[in-house]
């Protein structure tokens, strides 16, 4: 049966759509088939971007177009026949889905006082029960977006809760959980005290015994914050210099610079829009100076109004400048420019990386996530998708946080995927790169990155001492001092020996360099693991509804009986730690005794010599891959077999074999390939494709954070 849950609130900019965002996540990591549902589309000029944003989720697989009830005229029109139309929409969603989030309504149509309870019968009609959103902040004025707002008091959040709660019992709707959002800080305790005094006195609370949740998220200033990309649609400008990827920063002042140079500079804020008319240039100059000079606050964005071309000169000068920095055009005056910039709202949308990580902290961090699934009764299903694979591995991660050096500081996705893992909690990291390099990119990005250790791989201190070591480690090469402070410069050995030494407890490279130049430093500094002969890698390959493990496909060109033995064993280690049953399938082109040649047996040498050294485990070979992975193949070329038809971990017999086979699987079976997953080494030391997406890199810091965890290599 599909479970649902109804999100609703008593007003408007509630922040309803992060907490959606963070239900939505929670029930992704328990079901295979989340989806969303928006009964009232928020607009018909424009695509409803809450919807789109939480459609955007990796958990759900749904069209837009199948996602929307009604508009708000369909309910103007005839309210009765709009619900009836919200049911029967509703319902083809429910069929497709394990559960779902349904978004209200969101208090844009104007002069509706009776919008909560039109929610509230909504959510009775579809059976679902309501999440009720209380604002902890009261807008002052036409905007709250630029910090134009108070915070309630306890005893004022707690009257909305009981206007709201009366609303949703007269509807006869039912009451899953409260969360105040956006509350003060200080005051989240007496918030939650305060609601739960209400919720308690209602007539329905703790109905069948149930006592209803009742959480209480602070304010974040980023979430609601507009982004650059927000205040260019809103004066209806255009880029005209600077970085794209530097749109979604958050814009959290602004500076009218209707004044000269020598004024303007000491009003410029830390992450503000500086609204300056086109022919002031001199004043478009000296900002971009002072934004580049790290002397002055760095800022968000440029918007040039009134319409005047740049001559061509001061063009070319900004261009020799090369600043990232956004610089917008609009045709507006300051006046209209400066209203309209701060009359806009922040959106929570996927491509804003540091405020969608941002929502889904803050959610984690202040509710129960698992009383929330378990409380709308989603158990957990044997089916693992790759998403909720990906789930467990951040789980996992945190729950003993260990801390991964970043080698490549100077690349975009890394510091993207640290500030994901530090908001996340997965990990603690060091990043290497000069710091105020290192720290000024993020800040230009918009991402947070404060928490991360960033260091120099030109550290005196650091140098001086991994020089001593690694002249030590590698005397016998006739390795000098003077040798080593060269080499321990480059950041590979650089990190290597910051985990050799214990000053890092594993490390991630390879998003711009390659694997040689990862791997190379572990071979000589790391070393083997005591009883293992080789480093390999396996890929953790998360199908629609199980997870296998892939080894090798990355490292040994074509491994002897020996080594073989030695992946498998290594790789069974692997996937225990990642909770995977491990049941090995020494993979050939004959199974059992049906064929014979030089390859065959030498899986059959290195399927007893894994007999040998690990008893315990179940391994079976030579064996072909269909009748390790289908049962039916299984019951006729090798009945009775414990591992046949139900194999774990597929041991490939050569490079070849492995790597061609992981990527026909991936783009064939459409599975996620995570790795490759070094393995074998003393300490976890893991390589990136130069390809790698963030999401890639977040993924492999957890595994290395797992590996770190545990002693099994």
């Amino acid at each position: 049966m599909t479970q649902s849950i109804y999100i609703t609130s008593a007003e408007g900019h509630s922040g309803k759509s992060s907490v959606a965002l963070g239900v939505l996540d929670a029930l992704s990591r328990v079901t295979p088939r989340a989806g969303v549902f928006r009964p009232i589309a928020r607009s018909t000029a424009e695509r409803d971007y809450v919807l789109e944003m939480l459609l955007d989720h990796d958990s759900v697989d749904l069209e837009y177009d199948d996602c929307v009830g009604v508009t708000y005229d369909d309910v103007r029109d005839d309210a009765d026949a709009a619900l009836a139309r919200i049911v029967e929409r509703y319902k083809a969603v429910e069929a497709r889905c394990d559960a779902v989030v349904i978004i209200g309504s969101d208090y844009t149509d104007v002069g509706s006082p009776a919008e909560l309870a039109y929610n509230a019968r909504i959510a009775a009609n579809l059976g679902a029960p309501v999440l009720l959103v209380l604002g902890g902040r009261a807008q002052q004025g036409h905007s709250e977006t630029l910090g134009l707002s108070v915070a309630r008091t306890p005893q004022e959040v707690g009257q909305i809760a009981s206007l709201a709660i009366s609303e949703l019992q007269h509807e006869r709707a039912a009451l899953f959980a409260v969360i105040a959002n956006r509350a003060d800080a200080d005051h989240l305790d007496p918030i939650v005290a305060s609601v739960r005094q209400v919720v308690d006195a209602a007539p329905f609370a703790g109905a069948e015994g149930r006592t209803v949740p009742v959480w209480a998220l602070p304010e974040d200033r980023f979430l609601i914050a507009p982004s650059v990309r927000g205040v260019l649609r809103s004066v209806e400008g255009e880029l005209i210099k600077g970085d794209p990827a530097l749109l979604t920063r958050e814009v959290l002042g602004v500076v009218v610079a209707g004044m000269s140079m020598v004024n303007v500079l000491p009003r410029l804020q830390e992450s503000a829009v500086v609204v300056i008319p086109a022919d002031r240039t001199e004043v478009l100059l000296a900002a971009l100076l002072a934004n580049a000079s790290g002397t002055f606050p760095s800022l968000a964005g440029i918007v040039l109004n009134g319409g005047f071309e740049l001559p061509d000169a001061i063009v070319r000068l900004i261009d020799g400048l090369g600043s990232p920095l956004p610089i917008i055009a609009t045709d507006l005056g300051t006046y209209d420019t400066a209203v309209r910039i701060m009359n806009t709202r922040g959106r929570l949308a996927a491509d804003s990386q540091h405020r969608y990580d941002t929502a889904l902290a803050l959610f984690e961090r202040h509710v129960d996530t698992e009383l929330l699934t378990s409380e709308l009764g989603v158990a957990r299903p044997s089916v693992v998708t790759p998403l909720m694979f990906e789930y467990g591995l951040v789980d996992r991660a945190r729950t003993d946080r260990r801390r991964i050096v970043l080698p490549e500081g100077n690349d975009d996705r890394v510091l993207r995927a640290a500030a994901t893992v530090l908001s996340r909690g997965i990990a603690d990291l060091t990043i290497l790169g000069e710091p105020i390099e290192v720290r000024g990119r993020a800040i230009e990005l918009g991402i947070d990155i404060r928490d991360a250790e960033v260091l120099s791989p030109f550290d005196a201190v650091h140098v001086d001492k991994f020089a001593t070591e690694y002249a030590r480690l590698r005397a016998h090469k006739g390795v000098t001092y003077a040798q080593a402070a060269d080499t321990v410069t480059d950041v590979s050995y650089f990190g290597t020996l910051m985990v050799h030494l214990g000053l890092a407890d594993g490390m991630v490279s390879g998003a711009a360099h390659t694997t040689a130049h990862t791997i190379r430093p572990a071979f000589e500094i790391i070393k083997t693991a005591p009883g293992v002969s080789v480093v390999s890698s396996v890929f953790l390959m998360a199908l629609a509804d199980r997870v296998l493990v892939y080894g090798d496909c990355a490292v040994i060109p074509d491994p002897t009986s020996e080594q073989l033995a030695d992946i498998a064993v290594s790789s069974a280690a692997t996937a225990e730690q990642f909770g995977i049953a491990p049941r090995v399938a020494m993979l050939s082109y004959s199974t059992g005794e049906s064929g014979t040649g030089a390859d065959v047996e030498k899986v059959r040498t290195a399927t007893a010599l894994v007999r040998e050294r690990a008893p315990e485990l179940l391994v079976e070979g030579p064996i072909q891959y269909d009748a390790a992975a289908d049962a039916a193949v299984a019951r006729a070329k090798m009945p009775g077999s414990a591992v046949a038809g139900r194999a774990t971990v597929f041991v490939f017999p050569d490079l070849n074999t492995g790597n061609n086979t992981y990527k026909a699987v991936q783009r064939s079976a459409g599975a996620v390939a995570i790795g490759p997953v070094l393995q074998g080494l003393n300490k976890p030391i893991n390589d990136l494709s130069r390809g790698a997406l963030v999401d890639d890199i977040v993924n492999t810091i957890a595994i290395t954070a797992i590996q770190a965890q545990g002693g099994a290599r």
